[in-house]
């Protein structure tokens, strides 16, 4: 028989584990941080200035780690309930609810404020662009912009 005092606190820290993995291995938006892949790309560059900065919020993303995490804590608290059938029943519910919850928490964890930096290029057009937050940028700023593969762009201070 399997002590119930060690399966809470067992899934608690798998859940910890999981979640600290996930911050590992979180995408970012940032201007100054290029994924492996990129390197040795080349990148077409304009110039312009700044005309517009809005503050957004960048959707968080969610995996299997964040659902599966949660249903492991779900079945674990349901495991605690007594009667066997109604465990049954718990340990169902717990682990769907326990899915439902850490995917919430995992995009909750993954998301971030972005800026939406709209600069008039020196060429004519105008582009917008959003990104991480962490640069600053004002109106009347010089920008750089680096448009990457696939359509991607970034905006750096000249």
């Amino acid at each position: 028989m399997r002590s119930k005092s060690l399966i809470l606190p067992g899934a608690l820290i798998l859940q910890g584990v999981v979640l600290l993995i996930a911050g590992c291995a979180r995408q970012s938006a940032s201007s100054q941080v290029y994924p492996r892949y990129e390197t040795r790309t080349a990148y077409d560059v304009e110039y312009g200035e700044v005309v517009g900065v809005r503050q957004v919020e960048i959707e968080g993303y969610s995996t299997f780690i964040g659902t599966w995490g949660g249903a492991v804590v779900g079945d674990a608290i349901g495991s605690t309930v007594d009667g066997r059938n109604s465990r049954r029943v718990a340990r169902a519910v717990g682990g769907v609810a326990g899915a439902v919850i850490g995917e919430a928490i995992e995009r909750e964890v993954t998301s971030e404020v972005g800026l939406e930096i709209t600069v008039l290029l020196d060429s004519g057009g105008t582009i917008a662009v959003v990104q991480a937050a962490d640069i600053p940028f004002a109106p009347g700023d010089e920008a750089r912009i680096l448009f990457g593969p696939e359509g991607s762009a970034r905006v750096t201070q000249r």
